[in-house]
């Protein structure tokens, strides 16, 4: 099995609070797609280091051709139109029931099952992406 990017690797540090959870969230969602490990790598660079948009806000306001634009710049071509679809609806569900904050989810659960269920309520977060980012989240959150 081939190593796993963690999000040191991105430069993401888990560790300084919720921007940096927000952007592994979007890595972890990302990585969790049927797609090469350093295709998905590519598309979290330019989507959030390159464009920027590594808030809920900015990624959510982002139009859905500007981010399948973005993805397909990082050849993650396979999934683009719902990959965007998703992203900007996870963005826009993050802000409406959480204030933005992946930190109200965790404070709104009672224990690490609530937690990751929330995390898997919102569109295109299946178990892999879950997994993949309480790996990290889990350093800070437990």
């Amino acid at each position: 099995m081939a190593e796993e990017i963690g999000a040191t690797a991105l430069g993401i540090e888990i560790e300084k609070g919720e921007k940096e959870l927000f952007k592994w969230f979007i890595a972890s969602f990302l990585f969790g797609k049927r797609i090469q490990r350093d295709i998905a790598a590519e598309a979290y660079r330019i989507i959030v280091d390159k464009h920027g948009r590594d808030t809920p806000t900015k990624l959510g306001s982002c139009s859905r051709r500007a981010l399948v634009g973005m993805l397909g710049e990082a050849r993650y071509v396979r999934y683009d139109e719902s990959t965007a679809d998703r992203l900007i609806k996870l963005c826009e569900r993050l802000d409406r029931e959480y204030g933005g904050a992946l930190g109200a989810i965790r404070e709104r659960s009672e224990d690490r099952r609530e937690l990751e269920k929330r995390l898997a309520q919102f569109e295109g977060v299946g178990p892999k992406t879950v997994e993949i980012f309480m790996r990290e989240a889990q350093k800070v959150w437990f």
